[in-house]
């Protein structure tokens, strides 16, 4: 969750966020042009650095590579990019099985049995998704480092049958961001700092800031974030990338460390709308562990690839959000790019069809999530057994203060604080939050905009450029628009629609409950026409 941009619009009922831009600093740097030196000539890059999984799919049938060479050559880049050279931190724990189980896929893919588009392909995930092996699942606090999951989150038990090798875990903002009000993204006490790759002084936003750094900086093929609110959609907005924001259900929660039951989910984060749609193919299904899933009543499984259509826009109807723009008249300039892109591709496009809720459901979502992520925290704490050194959100609360130096050295903890204080989802103020977040955002909000306006999508800008990270003040916003799509629990994808001074800048495309075919359709089709992603440098600061 991106914290301070979701705790500005609960408390100012929404009202438009901050267009400050940070100050960009000098040119780079001697320091950061050997940075970037390092950068490039890491080991084996030339099978790894920008290559799609069809590409290193096509290798391995090929026989040029093998899945053990593309998990050597990804591990070898971490140590010399995130490690070493930019030094970017994004990746926390590397699996020391990951070389075993590539091996393992190789003798399968020799045996002619690949089990899909995934198999044998390096994949990390974020921290705060459970793997009963060697790694560890500690959402990046230190209080967590001892726990031991008992069996793998659902979504690691389907990404292992997918044939898929996970590489590692990746860094996060501690607790999904939601600590403190006054939080860095990025940051967590286990990890330390995550920085962007398209310039290392601004921040990667969070919470999924370590995937999405990795991701970008193709440290793996592709990678896991979550996301609440914002989680998904603003790091890969701020690297660069392509992240699905699935609907509420597609995507068992089972075995993540949870905020919020009625908007947490998993998603791909990726280079381009290809990968993320096969990445959610392998993601998606029924879990008993996680009723959510399932409970539509829709079929769980299906291949996302199959909507990888170049005409994908053709007769689509989609809204222009125009009460999201405004923050930055750069990112204005973007979108109406972005706008001429989607009539070229023959869409209806429908301007405006601005959301008449807006800013509305933020106090009600703060007040649900309190009361979920102390309920959620507390039972996911006492499904890890009496082994466990944390069994209540208590516990946490008493540990971070009796570590306050490597804890909180930034920032406290007052959102624990404030959930610990909070009753049984039985409440009625729980209710009544719930049930008022739940009809502005639906009911009053989105749904209004699909059925009056008979759009097959919104669109709206993911986000501004990233700011300067600020380990005293903290994060600040420079717009967004993930909030409507986290309260209402439909799907969302963001893809690149230019930069900023060299900072990417993205655009999302959001759609009604269950419409991924439909939103990956669209977001390819404009992803071919435009090909806007840039690849990072590695500058020091933006450029000028």
């Amino acid at each position: 969750m991106h914290r301070r941009q979701f705790l500005q619009r609960a408390a100012a009922g929404g009202a438009a966020m901050s267009s400050a831009l940070g100050a960009v600093s000098s040119s780079p740097d001697a320091a950061a042009r050997q940075q970037r030196r390092v950068e490039s000539n890491a080991p084996g890059d030339d099978r790894i650095v920008e290559r799609s999984v069809a590409d290193l799919q096509q290798a391995m049938r090929d026989g040029g590579v093998t899945s053990r060479q593309l998990t050597q050559a990804y591990l070898r880049r971490i140590d010399a990019v995130d490690r070493q050279g930019p030094t970017l931190n994004s990746v926390i724990e590397v699996n020391p099985e990951a070389l075993e189980i590539a091996e393992a896929m190789d003798a399968e893919q020799r045996r002619g049995a690949p089990r899909g588009p995934l198999h044998g392909i390096p994949v990390l995930i974020k921290d705060n998704i459970d793997t009963a092996d060697r790694m560890k699942t500690t959402a990046g606090s230190l209080a967590m480092v001892d726990a031991r999951p008992l069996r793998d989150a659902f979504i690691v038990t389907r990404l292992r049958a997918a044939g898929a090798v996970i590489l590692g875990k990746t860094n996060l903002s501690e607790w999904a961001n939601f600590r403190s009000s006054e939080s860095t993204s990025g940051w967590s006490g286990r990890g330390g700092l995550t920085r962007n790759p398209y310039a290392l002084d601004r921040n990667a936003c969070g919470s999924s800031s370590g995937t999405a750094v990795a991701a970008a900086a193709s440290l793996c093929a592709v990678a896991v974030g979550t996301e609440t609110d914002g989680s998904i959609i603003c790091p890969s907005t701020r690297n660069g990338l392509v992240g699905i924001k699935p609907t509420v259900g597609l995507v068992s929660r089972s075995g993540i460390i949870p905020i919020s039951v009625t908007q947490d989910t998993a998603g791909p984060m990726a280079r381009t709308v290809a990968d993320a749609a096969s990445l959610l193919t392998a993601l998606a299904g029924a879990d008993q562990r996680d009723r959510v899933t399932g409970a539509s009543g829709r079929p769980m499984t299906r291949d996302f690839a199959m909507a990888l259509q170049a005409q994908g826009l053709q007769g689509r109807r989609v809204g222009v959000m125009r009460n999201f723009f405004g923050f930055d008249k750069r990112v204005d300039a973007l979108m109406e790019d972005v706008i001429v892109a989607l009539k070229a591709a023959d869409a209806v496009v429908v301007d405006p069809a601005n959301l008449a809720t807006r800013g509305q459901f933020g106090q009600a979502e703060f007040e649900v999530l309190l009361y979920e992520f102390k309920d959620g925290i507390n039972a996911y704490l006492a499904g890890l057994g009496e082994a466990s050194p944390m069994k209540t959100l208590g516990d946490l609360i008493a540990f971070n203060e009796a570590h306050a130096a490597e804890e909180m050295p930034f920032f406290g903890q007052e959102l624990f604080v404030q959930a610990e204080a909070k009753g049984p989802l039985t409440d009625k103020a729980y209710l009544a939050a719930r049930a008022k977040a739940r009809r502005l955002s639906r009911s009053q909000g989105l749904d209004v905009l699909f059925k009056t306006r008979r759009l097959d999508a919104v669109m709206s800008p993911s986000g501004g450029p990233a700011w300067l990270t600020d380990l005293v003040n903290g994060d600040y916003g420079t717009g967004g628009s993930a909030g409507p799509a986290a309260v209402s629990g439909y799907p969302s994808i963001t893809v690149p629609a230019g930069q900023v001074r060299g900072l990417p800048v993205g655009v999302s495309f959001t759609g009604p409950a269950w419409s991924e075919f439909e939103l990956i359709a669209i977001a390819y089709a404009f992803e071919q026409r435009t090909k806007l992603r840039r690849p990072p440098e590695y500058r020091a600061s933006a450029e000028i």
